[in-house]
């Protein structure tokens, strides 16, 4: 491709005339459009920012740095800009959305009711690590009185005893096990067997003596454990166990006898757990507290829980709200000084049992803190399935979220994230979990910078790069990963959602996990919409945007999900959004894209099944507006959907053909270039601004090829009538492009003399006294055809060109030498047959041309900072660079023209 230089060299040398075809590219007429097709990239919060940007020509609002100018002065401004599609931020917090592309049987329920009976108590109980010895004789299938002599006589009919305790010592047996064996040894007609536990002082040495035969009264009673039997009635479900600060049952003889043995210790608040132990089937953890443990307990942990008992259920007052979040909060910090929070508290259970009856108190508040609780001591198992569904339920109202800011209740739910993973926890618990910090991430920017500082960012990532691990190994996807991964997305995206912690997605793999994702759950409608949302977004960011399209299968992917979503426009406007933002400035990747299977095939099935589907919701629209006059929103809205898949698609289409070899190629796709004409026939500027101009774009990109096989120059003439109609409406931009593509076009003489039959040149010429410089810029590329030919050259001064072509050159020429350049050119092609200046120009003209020729070829002159314009030495040197290369060579070859072709006078002082 020939440097403007050259072509100005040769262009003089052969007295030849300009035409506006494969000049340099940087600075070109043709890729300052293509060029701008590459900067609409920026989401809708930037697009302010865009309209204040100018050229470099154009004085700055303020003092901007030499690379502002610089970065200015490589591009042109547009103010028709693709937009980030936008996203409605849904104020319902659903786990799911209540979308039905997964089965139930996936998914756990978003919607459950919680209480204190859904928390078990046998998860909390401490471990007993006695064992128990077995009995010395085999079960029967009946029992009698025994005698020692073990006489033959038949025993009556009783039930069936239990099995004998297991002998491995890891393996205790804990109450609830020991409930459930004396439960089962009653008889089937209600009568009771009698079972003689072991007293504590004999478990590890004396062994059970033979059963002796039971009396009528003893048949009649319950046997229960201790050194004597005695009776009780039946335990009573529903009454609760535990009537004091100790969990298990202290009898009166024991009580009696631990009063009169350590009375001053007793007096003080301690009750010895050991005196009583013989009681208790041998609670190890209990046996294992100390003096000092059970004192503080007594004495401060005690009080505390009585005042957590909540009068009533259901909703309470704002007193009884105060009354018991103080008590959680007096409890959290009494336990705190205690060293008693987490699993290591000796009576852990009966604090997390009064602590389960607050989850019946519907205030959310209060809820709260019991949750905040039950952290702190450090539930499993089902119980903290149970707490990630409580932290669920109060993090769906957003009226609750200043409640997480409360204390440390955002650390706790850290401390749980940061130990979860895939592998080792239930799905249901991530879920909830993580939808938890989903929601409260949602619109509380607080409650994001805090997680943000707790590191949640980094567990999310691990908890998803955990998920992918496992669904990479097998050909199945692991149960509930698809609604874990669901929850993963969509907190992901509300840390995206704030420019503060965009830069968050450079790190720990992210986009490469989110990638990975994108591969393995292709089918999944949900999660394709949620990696399109994030794609969108994360694409307007250079740096992420170059990490996407690095992943090894990131084109192929995105081609594929365009493909199989093509009937779900939403996904397809986002997911064409990213591969325009990804190709537009990145030359490497407009190769990857094209290169990747079925590229363009896809990209132009998807095309035109939107264009078609368009045209018929615009034929729907129009008749629904006929018949009803608020019935149409729905097609309007469906309409512009559409569109804008249409305005996504087309960008791409228009960034690969920036690249040299493609553009070619592209341009030689016949199927394409009929539906960009077809667009262009078919929609209106005034309805479909953004469609129509970004189609004219591409348009003008491909028209730069003038290659053999290009549709674009077979078909010049029908495009040319199709951008005529562009041409003679008021929309300024529509003329703009339009008339960039006729500077390519016109190269041919058959596009001319159309042209000039509409008074396309007079139009151009009457262009020049526009304000708009790109306006001005793209008439001086028509008008530099035009003039090519003879037959045209006097319209260019009939209708004034030659003064307005001069005022240009004045007006813009020290700020903008590629325009004075231009200016140059297209009066270098007028004159090319000059004989005369004056008679060619004008006399006046000719003396401003060459005053302005002149004077703008000096250097110092040329490079004299216009007033309230402030440069830097790089921008000085930028500005002289461009003077040198644009405008010095053509404008100096014009001068020598001029002043050659003057009348002939004689010099002052010279005798005739």
């Amino acid at each position: 491709m020939h440097s403007l230089v050259q072509t100005v060299l040769n262009a003089v040398s052969n007295h030849s005339t300009f035409t506006m075809k494969r000049r340099r590219p940087d600075f070109c007429q043709q890729d300052r459009s293509r060029r701008r097709m590459a900067q609409v990239n920026k989401p809708p919060q930037s697009r302010r920012q865009l309209k204040e940007l100018k050229p470099f020509y154009e004085k700055p609002a303020n003092v901007e740095t030499s690379s502002d100018i610089i970065k200015e002065a490589r591009s042109s401004l547009r103010t028709v800009c693709t937009k980030r599609p936008f996203t409605p931020q849904d104020d319902k917090r659903t786990l799911f959305g209540g979308s039905p592309s997964k089965s139930p049987s996936d998914r756990p329920p978003s919607a459950f009711s919680l209480g204190a009976r859904h928390f078990d108590g046998s998860d909390i109980r401490p471990k007993s690590n006695t064992r128990l010895t077995p009995l010395d004789h085999s079960p029967s299938q009946s029992l009698s009185p025994v005698s020692p002599s073990s006489s033959g006589e038949s025993l009556p009919q009783l039930a069936k005893p239990p099995k004998p305790p297991p002998l491995d010592p890891s393996r205790p047996m804990s109450g609830k096990r020991r409930t459930h064996k004396l439960k089962s040894a009653l008889s089937k007609d209600g009568s009771s067997v009698q079972i003689l536990p072991q007293p504590l002082e004999r478990r590890l040495s004396n062994p059970l003596p033979s059963p002796t035969p039971p009396t009528d009264d003893q048949l009649q009673r319950r046997v229960h454990s201790g050194p004597k039997e005695r009776t009780r009635p039946p335990l009573e479900e529903g009454i609760p166990r535990v009537k004091s600060a100790d969990s298990v049952p202290v009898h009166r003889k024991e009580r009696e006898r631990v009063k009169s043995s350590g009375s001053s210790r007793a007096e003080s608040g301690y009750v010895s757990d050991r005196a009583s132990s013989g009681s208790r089937s041998g609670d190890s953890s209990r046996e294992e507290e100390t003096a000092e443990e059970a004192l503080y307990w007594n004495t401060k942990v005690n009080p505390v829980l009585e005042r957590l008992v909540p009068e009533h259920t259901g909703f309470v007052q704002e007193s009884e709200e105060a009354r018991l979040c103080t008590s959680c909060k007096a409890l959290y910090n009494v336990l705190d000084e205690g060293s008693m929070l987490g699993k290591a508290c000796k009576r852990r259970r009966t604090a997390l049992r009064a602590i389960f009856k607050l989850i019946d108190v519907s205030n959310p508040r209060v809820q709260l803190q019991a949750a905040r609780l039950m952290m702190a001591l450090g539930v499993s198992g089902n119980n903290l399935n149970m707490l990630s569904k409580l932290i669920l339920k109060v993090s769906k109202d957003n009226n609750n979220d200043l409640l997480f800011l409360e204390d440390n209740i955002l650390d706790l739910i850290m401390v749980l994230l940061q130990d979860l993973d895939f592998r080792t926890h239930s799905h249901e618990l991530l879920v909830y979990l993580v939808g938890s910090i989903r929601f409260l991430t949602q619109n509380h920017s607080q409650i994001l910078e805090q997680f943000v500082k707790l590191g949640t960012f980094r567990h999310v990532v691990r908890i998803m790069a955990s998920v992918n691990e496992v669904n990479s190994q097998g050909g199945k996807l692991a149960k509930g990963s698809a609604g874990i991964m669901l929850q993963l997305l969509s907190t992901l995206r509300n840390f995206l959602n704030h420019k503060d912690h965009q830069t968050l997605f450079m790190s720990h793999h992210t986009i490469s996990e989110i990638c990975r994702s994108m591969e393995l759950y292709p089918s999944d409608a949900d999660i394709t919409m949620h990696i399109a949302r994030i794609f969108s977004k994360l694409t307007v960011i250079p740096e992420c945007c170059t990490a996407v399209g690095e992943y090894p299968s990131a084109f192929q992917s995105l081609l594929a999900l365009i493909s199989r979503y093509q009937d779900q426009p939403d996904v397809v406007v986002r997911l064409s959004f990213a591969l325009g933002n990804m190709t537009a400035k990145n030359d490497d990747f407009r190769y990857c894209l094209f290169n990747a299977e079925n590229a363009m095939e896809t990209l132009l099935n998807v095309l035109r099944h939107h264009f078609v589907k368009s045209l018929q919701k615009s034929k729907l629209t129009e008749e629904n507006t006929v018949n009803s006059q608020n019935g149409n929103s729905e097609y309007t809205s469906s309409t512009n959907l559409m569109e804008d898949v249409l305005i996504k698609i087309i960008r791409v289409i228009a960034n690969l053909s920036i690249n040299n070899d493609i553009g070619p190629l592209i341009a030689s796709n016949e199927n394409c270039v009929d539906q960009l004409m077809q667009i262009l026939d078919y929609k209106d500027v005034r309805t479909s601004e953004e469609l129509v101009l970004n189609t004219v774009i591409t348009i003008n990109n491909l028209s730069f090829y003038d290659v053999i096989g290009s549709e674009i120059v077979e078909r010049r003439m029908e495009i040319s009538r199709l951008l005529l109609k562009l041409l003679m409406t008021d929309n300024m931009e529509g003329m703009i492009e339009a008339a960039r593509v006729f500077g390519n076009l016109s190269r041919a003489a058959e596009v001319r003399d159309y042209l000039t039959s509409k008074k396309v040149d007079e139009m151009m010429v009457t262009l020049l006294d526009a304000q708009n410089r790109e306006v001005v810029y793209t008439a001086c590329g028509v008008l530099i055809n035009l003039m090519a030919d003879d037959c045209r050259r006097h319209i260019l001064k009939e209708e004034g060109g030659i003064k307005k072509l001069i005022d240009v050159l004045v007006d813009f020429g020290r700020l903008d030498w590629q325009l004075a350049g231009m200016v140059c050119m297209t009066l270098w092609n007028y004159s090319e047959n000059i004989t005369s200046s004056v008679d060619c120009f004008g006399e006046q003209e000719t003396g401003n041309l060459i005053d302005k020729l002149a004077d703008f070829l000096d250097e110092d002159t040329a490079m004299e900072t216009p007033e309230d314009i402030e440069w830097d030495a790089e921008t000085r040197e930028f500005m002289r660079s461009y003077w040198r290369t644009e405008f010095c060579p053509v404008a100096s070859q014009l001068l020598d023209r001029v002043e050659k072709h003057q009348a002939d006078l004689v010099p002052i002082g010279e005798a005739p």
